[in-house]
């Protein structure tokens, strides 16, 4: 449909966003109306004389999605389900079963299944396959089935699903559940308190001050927070977080914007809990937005040792408006600032190249800002850690893995062998030859830079009608490409054993248990103990 141009796509975002942008009115009325008339029109004229018959609700959510991926991946278009979905997030609180579930063709597969929540009750596990919830076949609901597990407390749902196989039937009783920001807190070896914090929700800061209050109680004199794989969330709990170590007043994050009501200074509110108490916050590739605001102002205020690998590099401030009929628009309105004055984003999504992709800031386009003390920190790529640990870095083949369903299903695999067991605390050799195999008997995409650029080359050569002369050079190019993954698999053992063990001590253990294992075995948590109990290398990293 051409009318989902790159120009004309631009148009009901403008209906939907009508609230949020007057200033651009004011300066450019007639041009808005104008295009906003064009398309209600147009709208009008294709869904009265198209030849079948449309579905006007599913073409305008394409058009606003189609859209909105024309700026970057934070500015979304959420319907009555999906606000709803967003407000859990934020509050952390829900009725249901107590589970991270996903959508696969006709199922609903159960990634996780959280200790003592109603899935874990009725005895599901994760892995088990749900094709029929109550009266409804999946199969025949083509909507978001999540929402049949969803409900008043105390509902019964029938459930009947499939285990390695068997199909088996299941009833689940829905309860409150309640997903902490903090999972985890504990008092490790030499008086260290860890505490995990995995999201930035409305009770983020208020879970924090808990365990930090607690580990001093306990005994704690210095402090590790992990934010690995921490996505981000609500910027002010981000504020309130630093808050606790830092002083009231302390600037912690600006925003600018072209809007110029965007343009904010967040600065501390309150009394602190302990200015200085040592710290170290450990980050990884998948700390995100607030987990960067976090560990870049207490980097940039030389309050912290940041220890572990580069951060995702996301510097952007999104805010959900409002809509008619229950819908929301979350739009990124502005860049947020370190108190150096960096801006950690890595991509920047106004430039394009070749392909229509986003550009990533190379390392050369780095700028240099100094922090409170000193020393020097750098923007555009996320927040580089005082201390990297390179053997928590995550491969490029590790990372292909861990996004296919490879880990999932091949842990469910291990875990079936053995289900009564108490624990686990190793994959051996023999389990990690066992998995290489299974990734070439399923075929797993093992979606390394060689295979794009494979690729590519086949695409060429069938676009230029010469694949069929190549098919012997191609093949040997295939059997090359597989030996290398060989070596990779290899290369990479380590991490890919350690990404198989997670599954399977959330398995055995649950959540607890697997936080157990990283306090005490994760090289960057280590090194975050070491550093902290060393006093000398401590002030030396931040120059004391």
């Amino acid at each position: 449909m051409k009318f989902f141009s790159k120009k004309k796509i631009i148009i009901p975002t403008i209906v939907a966003g009508f609230v949020f942008i007057g200033v651009s009115f004011q300066n450019d009325f007639f041009a808005l109306a104008k295009q906003i008339e064009i398309f209600t029109n147009m709208f009008k004229v294709v869904n009265q004389n198209y030849v079948d018959e449309t579905n006007p609700g599913s073409m305008m959510d394409v058009a606003i999605k189609s859209m909105l991926k024309e700026l970057d991946p934070y500015t979304v278009y959420f319907d009555e389900q999906d606000v709803l979905k967003f407000k859990i997030n934020n509050t952390g609180e829900y009725t249901g079963i107590g589970a991270i579930i996903t959508r696969k063709d006709d199922k609903l597969i159960l990634k996780e299944v959280y200790e003592n929540m109603p899935a874990d009750k009725a005895g599901f596990k994760a892995g088990d396959v749900i094709t029929q919830i109550g009266d409804v076949v999946l199969k025949d609901f083509k909507e978001d089935a999540s929402q049949l597990l969803k409900g008043a407390k105390n509902t019964r749902i029938d459930i009947v699903y499939f285990r390695q196989g068997v199909e088996k039937k299941g009833q689940i009783i829905l309860d409150e559940v309640e997903i902490k920001a903090v999972p985890y807190y504990k008092l490790l070896a030499n008086n260290t308190g860890y505490i995990v914090l995995s999201k930035f929700n409305e009770k983020a800061s208020a879970e924090t001050k808990e365990a930090l209050l607690s580990l001093k109680e306990q005994g704690a004199t210095k402090i590790i927070l992990d934010l690995r794989d921490n996505p981000g969330g609500l910027l002010h709990e981000a504020v309130n977080i630093c808050n606790l170590f830092v002083p009231k007043d302390e600037i912690i994050t600006t925003t600018k914007s072209k809007n110029k009501a965007h343009n904010l200074i967040y600065k501390t509110k309150n009394a602190p809990v302990d200015t200085e108490i040592p710290l170290a916050i450990i980050v990884n590739d998948k700390s995100a937005s607030a987990s960067e605001i976090v560990s870049g102002a207490l980097q940039d205020l030389d309050r912290a040792v940041i220890v572990g690998n580069r951060s995702f590099g996301k510097g952007l401030v999104q805010r959900p408006f409002n809509l008619t009929y229950g819908t929301q628009v979350k739009v990124t309105i502005s860049k947020y600032y370190t108190p150096s004055g960096r801006c950690i984003q890595a991509t920047d999504y106004s430039k394009k190249d070749e392909n229509g992709k986003p550009i990533k800031t190379s390392e050369k386009e780095f700028n240099a800002f100094k922090t409170k003390g000193g020393r020097t920190v750098y923007d555009g790529g996320g927040v580089l850690p005082d201390v990297e640990i390179a053997e928590m870095k995550s491969s490029n083949i590790g990372s292909s893995i861990a996004n296919s369903e490879a880990i999932f299903e091949f842990a469910n695999i291990l875990y079936y062998k053995n289900p009564t067991a108490k624990s686990v605390s190793s994959i051996s050799d023999a389990e990690y030859n066992e998995f290489k195999a299974y990734l070439k008997k399923e075929k797993v995409d093992i979606n390394t830079n060689t295979d794009r650029s494979l690729k590519n080359l086949l695409d060429a050569a069938k676009k230029d009608k010469i694949d069929s002369e190549l098919t012997t050079e191609i093949k040997q190019l295939e059997l090359a490409i597989e030996r290398s993954k060989d070596k990779e698999l290899d290369k990479n053992k380590e991490e890919i054993k350690r990404l198989l063990l997670q599954e399977l001590i959330l398995r055995y253990g649950y959540r607890n248990a697997f936080y157990n294992y990283v306090s005490t075995k994760y090289a960057d948590v280590i090194k975050a103990q070491q550093i902290l109990n060393t006093p000398t290398e401590y002030n030396k990293i931040l120059k004391k």
